[in-house]
């Protein structure tokens, strides 16, 4: 069963839906609640973010970035990441290969 345009917890106050996934490339909404985590974490693919609504604390190999609505962020394959949603947020995350470990086939 696939879980294409399910959504699912993540973390606590952290809820995703996928999107769209094709041959390589996948797309996922997440949103987070206020002082929600995104938990630290690597993957060997690559992922973009853009931030629909709010503003979130984007951790990557140890560097702070803030991004807000209408902003983008590249995370680089093997980068150790997180985020923090600093209010009440959206994200469109992008991921290249396709993130096998999220999809239910």
């Amino acid at each position: 069963m696939s879980n294409i345009g399910v959504w699912e917890k993540a973390e606590p106050g952290v809820v995703r839906c996928i999107k769209q996934a094709g041959q390589s490339l996948m797309m996922m909404e997440v949103h987070f609640e206020p002082g929600a985590e995104g938990y630290e974490h690597s993957h060997v693919h690559e992922q973009m973010s853009y931030c629909i609504k709010g503003k979130l604390v984007f951790r990557i190999n140890g560097v702070e970035t803030v991004l807000k609505e209408g902003d983008t962020i590249s995370i680089p394959s093997g980068a150790k990441h997180g985020v923090t949603a600093l209010e009440s947020s959206v994200l469109l995350d992008v991921f290249t290969p396709i993130r096998e470990d999220l999809l239910k086939r």
